[in-house]
């Protein structure tokens, strides 16, 4: 997928995306970078809490809280939607993720360490390395949905695998979703919701 591909939002311009990635991240246990994820989480508006303390639900996933000032119900509801697709995709993913080698891994880590890089930079090389990863992705799985899942997987991994690159990984793909993804993730809760 070509990181200058857009579909008219703003990089940064999408709480959605955000709170989706965000969901995305919180749906597993993720000790490696577990304190960058709720450094992360105390800056997001209406972020669900991240504290793997708390009670496993029926379907594996932790119980998250959603907190904040006082919000309208719709706007709730909305964060508890995308928490929902988020944890939807996050067990899809579970079971795609054996499809990323650690070689490739490894090689975006390497990548996305160097600080010469600029945002587009780092989005070029996320997208050189979907392009790699997607090429083992199973037929039967919406090319859309695949894309957003294995991008969320590749962050999950490069941040489990390098914690200090947590917040690079984590703004390059919001930026790559926003830019290439955004109206399938609008869909997503449309859909969702209807």
């Amino acid at each position: 997928m070509d990181a200058k591909v857009g579909n008219g939002a703003g990089t940064r311009g999408e709480l959605v995306t955000d709170l989706l990635v965000f969901g995305f991240l919180c749906s597993r246990d993720n000790s490696n970078f577990h304190s960058e994820l709720k450094a992360l989480g105390q800056e997001l508006p209406g972020r669900p809490e991240v504290d793997h303390d708390d009670e496993l639900q029926t379907d594996g996933n932790r119980l998250s809280h959603f907190h904040g000032g006082r919000r309208e119900a719709d706007s709730e509801s909305q964060e508890e939607l995308i928490q929902h697709i988020a944890s939807q995709l996050a067990l899809i993913g579970d079971e795609m993720e054996h499809k990323i080698q650690a070689s490739v891994v490894h090689q975006l880590s390497t990548q996305l360490r160097d600080s010469s890089l600029t945002p587009e930079g780092r989005r070029h090389c996320l997208a050189a390395t979907l392009g790699e990863v997607m090429q083992t992705c199973p037929a039967d799985v919406e090319q859309e949905k695949a894309v957003l899942i294995m991008t969320m997987l590749l962050a999950r991994k490069v941040a489990d695998h390098t914690p200090r690159l947590f917040r690079v990984v984590y703004d390059t793909v919001v930026d790559f979703i926003n830019q290439n993804l955004l109206t399938y993730v609008r869909d997503l809760v449309r859909n969702e919701r209807d």
